[in-house]
């Protein structure tokens, strides 16, 4: 199975919501929340080399010399979610053969960042992680609502709770 960066994310977010979107029931393009953090990815950081997809499956916002991933976000509301996003291209990279020597959390529009380091413990912790997205994707059913304060803000709020 092929698991995205944004799988990852999701999976910290709400298993609920990796399980809709993995199954093609998406509300992401719809979302203001979504648009607003596109808009402020595409407005950040101009001069660096911004976008990169690497075999259709990590979609790095930003990166320095292919040695520094930056993972830019709105807000820290989900920075777990975010961490674990980050880390994961980290893996996914280094699998590839290629050095990173750090990731960085950019808020831009609260003016901070926060640089972490992929230790052993971490890619073990993935591992674990990689495997229970697998099974939460290959449900038959979506997994049940469980409310959290995050939830009003989702896309999928009014499928989840209307």
């Amino acid at each position: 199975m092929k698991i995205t960066g944004n799988m990852v994310n999701y999976y910290f977010v709400c298993p609920r919501k990796l399980w809709l979107f993995c199954h093609q029931i998406q509300f992401e393009n719809e979302n203001e929340n979504v648009r607003l953090g596109k808009i402020l990815d595409e407005s950040s950081y101009g001069r660096n080399e911004k976008h990169v997809m690497l075999d259709n499956i990590v979609n790095l916002d930003m990166i320095e010399e292919w040695s520094v991933i930056h993972e830019i976000k709105k807000t820290k509301a989900i920075e777990p979610a975010a961490e674990w996003q980050l880390k994961y291209y980290m893996y996914y990279l280094e699998k590839k053969g290629v050095k990173i020597k750090k990731g960085i959390l950019d808020y831009p529009k609260l003016k901070q960042r926060f640089e972490y380091h992929l230790t052993n413990d971490d890619k073990e912790k993935l591992k674990c992680y990689l495997r229970n997205i697998e099974k939460i994707v290959q449900q038959k059913q979506a997994p049940a609502v469980d409310t959290k304060p995050i939830c009003k803000a989702c896309a999928y709020y009014e499928y989840c709770y209307i």
